[in-house]
């Protein structure tokens, strides 16, 4: 059996859906079970769980031959990150506890930067499970494709989408979720002993001009990817709400400039099959 933590979001969907679909028995890690009627329809299992509560993980995970662990996202969090250190915490416990036979950890492109962004929280997820004495592989997926959901509504209204990638001609590591989730699912049907790093992305990098030509070609007009200038983002993130919006700026700082990458000397490098123009069709399909 595998227990599957972020089994509502696209990555541990596909992850579970894929597992399912070899006959593979699945725990769904659920906060709310009363969000997780889809998957007790398809004959999952349901283990109620906070990320944050080593009790109730460790009975998720008990009896697991594996564990997939997919952080929550913090994308303002508090100076010193103390959100994902509590989640990293009682993961961490938890699996000590209950001894799954391995984890799949959900980690990110960029972990092993030493300059402190808003992809540090991955950092120390990965900092604690390397600890564990039990197999761990950290799964470092690029840039998600299905980011570009933000930019379906511009691109189809005004032919633009705005970039923050920059220069927009440089192409970058992304991924679709679909692929994430089928790696996720092979790595934990795998044998392996102490620590893995898996890299991935998509079989050709993407600048934000070739996703423009992508939403062009979706969309059936014209479409241009326009800079957001560098000094216009803390202003801008502020108005939308973060409270500190220099980790995010750092992140993305890191991708500009080159010092979140992936770090291949270390890793297991792997391709995705998924590309950039299904997962746009996808994105406009369901914005329609």
């Amino acid at each position: 059996m595998y227990a599957i933590t972020g089994i509502t979001g696209q990555v541990g969907g596909a992850l579970a859906r894929t597992l399912l679909a070899a006959g593979q028995p699945v725990r769904a890690v659920v906060r709310d079970a009363g969000k997780a009627r889809q998957w007790t329809e398809r004959g999952c299992e349901i283990a109620t769980a906070a990320m944050d509560d080593a009790d109730a993980l460790t009975a998720a995970f008990e009896g697991a031959e594996g564990v997939f662990i997919l952080p929550p996202s913090e994308f303002d969090p508090a100076p010193g990150f103390p959100e994902a250190r509590a989640v990293i915490d009682a993961v961490a416990n938890a699996i000590e506890r209950a001894q799954p036979r391995k984890v799949v950890c959900l980690s990110t492109i960029g972990a092993q930067a030493t300059q402190t962004n808003l992809l540090t929280q991955r950092t120390l997820m990965e900092a604690a499970l390397s600890k564990l004495t039990i197999p761990v592989a950290f799964l470092r997926p690029a840039w998600f494709m299905e980011n570009f959901a933000w930019d379906v509504e511009r691109a189809r209204t005004d032919g633009v989408i705005d970039s923050f990638l920059l220069p927009l001609d440089k192409p970058v590591p992304m991924i679709a979720t679909a692929d994430v989730g089928r790696v996720a699912a092979g790595l934990l049907q795998q044998q392996w002993e102490g620590l893995r790093i898996v890299e991935l992305e998509a079989a050709q990098r993407i600048s934000p001009d070739d996703a423009a030509a992508a939403f062009a070609k979706v969309l059936g007009r014209p479409v241009k990817a326009r800079a957001v200038p560098r000094e216009t983002w803390a202003t801008l993130f502020a108005s939308q709400g973060m409270k500190d919006p220099q980790p995010r700026i750092r992140m993305l700082d890191g991708f500009n400039e080159g010092w979140i990458e992936f770090d291949g000397d270390r890793a297991d490098i792997v391709k995705g099959e998924v590309q950039l123009e299904t997962v746009l069709r996808g994105l406009v399909r369901k914005a329609a």
